[in-house]
């Protein structure tokens, strides 16, 4: 009962409010400013409409912003050889010139290994290395070859043929080999050969040799009395250095030439020495300034009792002076 007598005076209290004058002005004032609202809006959208046509004409055409394309180009093409043509390279490897005993291959003339001697040894330019390889003869060279190196190989002897038409062949190095032999004209006939090593082999007799030579080496050999040719160096005009020690020699090998600078003779047999091995009896103001190193130690020889031998010499030789 009491709840619907609250429901009764809430109805009553709406009906009077709503009845109220403040109430209805607030509605037409909400319907008022709705009707302006939808007026405005229509006219800013006549106005916009208006501005945004009228800055356009019809005969004013349209820009179109387009890619600019890259111009057309065909790159040329390789040119290919006709069929039955080979290309031609920039560079061709050149031949070796024929050699001492090959046919002058790419890599030099054929070994007796059967490979090119610039494949077995080691070719630099005109020099040929072939050390320690165990070779047991000396290699077909390339006729160019200038300077050949064998040391520390078994190469037994040294014929005519090995070294023959290597006209440019200046210097020839066989220092610990098993050389027993030097064929006579194995070197004779080279006109530019200036230098030979044939040092720790086993030599009895030392090979002719060309006036052209500059330094003779054959120390550490078996070269006796009879083993260098009677004034072999006299005409040697341009040798500098001739080393012969730790041989069976006896003697000082004279005539010597005036270039000579060096003569190495220690630990041979020499007992003794002419007072005119070195020095010119006749002239007593002759002067020998080029020999400066003369070796005689090791040798069964008393320098002290050929004083004269030495009064044109720059220096006196290193020996037993007693």
């Amino acid at each position: 009962m009491r709840m619907f007598v609250r429901l009764v005076l809430g109805l009553f209290v709406l009906k009077a409010a709503v009845a109220s004058p403040r109430f209805s002005r607030q509605a037409n004032l909400d319907i008022y400013d709705d009707a302006n609202y939808d007026e405005e809006l229509n006219n800013v959208e006549s106005e916009d409409t208006y501005d945004y046509e009228d800055g356009l004409t019809i005969d004013e055409p349209e820009i179109e912003i387009e890619t600019m394309a890259l111009p057309d180009y065909t790159f040329p093409e390789e040119e290919k050889p006709e069929e039955g043509e080979e290309e031609e390279l920039t560079l061709r490897p050149q031949p070796i010139p024929q050699g001492s005993g090959g046919s002058g291959v790419l890599m030099g003339p054929e070994t007796q290994k059967g490979m090119p001697t610039c494949l077995l040894c080691t070719c630099l330019g005109t020099s040929v290395y072939c050390d320690d390889l165990k070779l047991d003869s000396v290699p077909p060279l390339p006729k160019e070859t200038t300077h050949f190196y064998a040391r520390y190989n078994k190469i037994t002897k040294i014929n005519k043929s090995d070294f023959a038409f290597m006209n440019k062949l200046k210097r020839v190095d066989l220092t610990a080999n098993e050389i027993t032999a030097i064929d006579g004209t194995a070197f004779i006939g080279l006109p530019e050969l200036e230098e030979l090593v044939v040092r720790q082999n086993h030599l009895t007799q030392l090979p002719a040799l060309p006036e052209t030579m500059t330094l003779i080496d054959a120390s550490h050999n078996s070269i006796g009395s009879k083993g260098i040719h009677k004034e072999a160096f006299k005409d040697m005009t341009g040798l500098l250095f001739l080393y012969l020690t730790d041989n069976n020699i006896d003697y000082i090998p004279v005539p010597l030439p005036e270039s000579l600078r060096s003569l190495h003779l220690q630990r041979n047999n020499i007992q003794m020495m002419h007072e005119d091995t070195f020095c010119n009896l006749n002239d007593f103001n002759y002067i020998r300034n080029a020999l400066e190193d003369i070796r005689l130690d090791g040798n069964p020889i008393n320098l002290s009792k050929t004083p004269q031998a030495y009064v044109c010499l720059p220096r006196i030789p290193i020996g037993n002076l007693i």
